[in-house]
């Protein structure tokens, strides 16, 4: 309050938070009524976006190319938004690449990007994070630079379509690797492209977001009757892959290990484990070109190498157990580029040559009732079975690696 003494009499002035939010509030009520005509390179927009980092290419075992990556969408207005449907678009062309409609952005959106947090509306000051992933066929051309167009309703009646989150895509030379194990009957679960616990692993890390397991693989193996596990599965021995041999994918230098933790008792995920036994027993190799190899979950005392250490391509590394976060014995194998298992991005890489010999249909489900029951997988064999060449095995694909 203040005097305006010329008048003699007393005013009212508002604060400047007070104008601040009557200012918005104004101006968000045109953006109601009326729209922007007279602005034509200026808009008051309902939702803002960025996409977390640029895309990077995957070239997929399936004859496809993959475009799998991070879309945050915030709401800034004083009202609730509800997102009907979001189009990737190639920037250039203007060409719709994927349209994601409602029922699909409930199944990929996170409030605050926690997955279990899945919607389709944002309140004010809301932020969520869409899961994106966006296959293209092999031969099809691979846009230089995607954006993408919202379209929603701004409560109670206003529709919106909003273009945002411009960015480019790298489209480059794959890393080329070769496997981290040797042997037949190797399955790769919770891989590329739609599942959930490694591509949606968004983990709010030293102040920003980090997804370092975009492109992990768990790596499990079948016996001759398509079963991960066999008799007492409370017991690490009665898994497949117990106790083979990790490989080097390439040549490189050991960054960090750890080789002391015990093995969990398989059947369920360990209790109150901290952050930095997650991996288990574990090994990062620096393998060149910016990008680093993290093999987790290792039996203890079984890593042979140390920090410095040059290693070769075939070198064994350790042997698989089932230390760390993890609830039954497997591989855990992603790239990134940077040293830290959680705190850097995880990129593409493919692997030179492989067998595929089936394919688990029945998803992921059938998966973890195979492994927590020791039920045979649900596999469709393939006869032939199909030679690969650099190209990234594909989720509930069973293999065979040679060195």
């Amino acid at each position: 309050m203040s005097t305006d003494a010329s008048a003699g009499k007393t005013t009212m002035k508002p604060s400047a938070p007070a104008l601040a939010v009557f200012a918005s509030a104004a101006l968000w009520a045109c953006f109601l009524v009326t729209p922007r005509a007279d602005a034509a390179d200026l808009a008051m927009t309902p939702v803002i976006g960025d996409v977390l980092w640029i895309p990077r290419v995957a070239n997929g075992s399936d004859d496809q190319r993959h475009l799998v990556y991070e879309l945050l969408l915030a709401n800034p207005t004083p009202a609730a938004i509800e997102l009907a449907r979001i189009d990737v678009i190639d920037q250039r062309s203007g060409k719709t690449l994927l349209e994601i409609g409602a029922a699909d952005i409930g199944k990929r959106f996170s409030i605050g990007g926690r997955r279990g947090a899945e919607a389709t509306s944002l309140s004010m000051g809301q932020f969520g994070v869409l899961f994106v992933h966006v296959p293209v066929a092999a031969g099809a051309n691979m846009p230089a630079a995607i954006a993408h167009r919202v379209t929603g309703v701004l409560r109670p009646d206003r529709a919106f379509t909003v273009t945002t989150a411009e960015t480019p895509v790298i489209d480059g030379k794959p890393i080329v690797l070769g496997p981290p194990l040797v042997g037949t009957g190797y399955l790769a679960g919770d891989g590329c492209c739609d599942t959930i616990r490694h591509v949606r692993a968004l983990l709010p890390l030293n102040g920003r977001f980090a997804l370092a397991q975009r492109f992990a693989i768990d790596w499990e193996q079948v016996d001759g009757e398509n079963r991960l596990g066999k008799g007492d599965l409370t017991k690490v021995e009665s898994f497949t892959i117990f106790g083979k041999e990790v490989i080097a994918v390439a040549d490189g230098t050991v960054i960090a290990t750890r080789n002391d933790l015990p093995e969990q008792v398989p059947g369920k995920l360990p209790a109150n484990i901290s952050i930095d036994q997650a991996d288990g027993n574990f090994v990062v190799l620096d393998i060149g070109g910016g990008a680093f190899a993290l093999y987790a979950h290792m039996q203890p005392g079984s890593v042979r190498v140390v920090a410095g250490a040059k290693v070769k391509r075939g070198d064994m590394l350790g042997k698989v157990g089932n230390t760390g976060n993890t609830s039954a014995p497997h591989l855990h194998f992603h790239v990134m580029d940077g040293p830290s298992p959680l705190t850097s991005n995880g990129i593409p890489y493919v692997i030179d040559r492989f067998t595929i010999r089936a394919i688990d249909k029945a998803g992921t489900a059938d998966f973890d009732k195979a492994e927590a029951t020791g039920s045979p997988l649900t596999l469709t064999t393939l006869n032939p079975p199909l030679d690969k060449r650099n190209v990234l095995p594909m989720d509930l694909t069973v293999v065979d690696f040679s060195r």
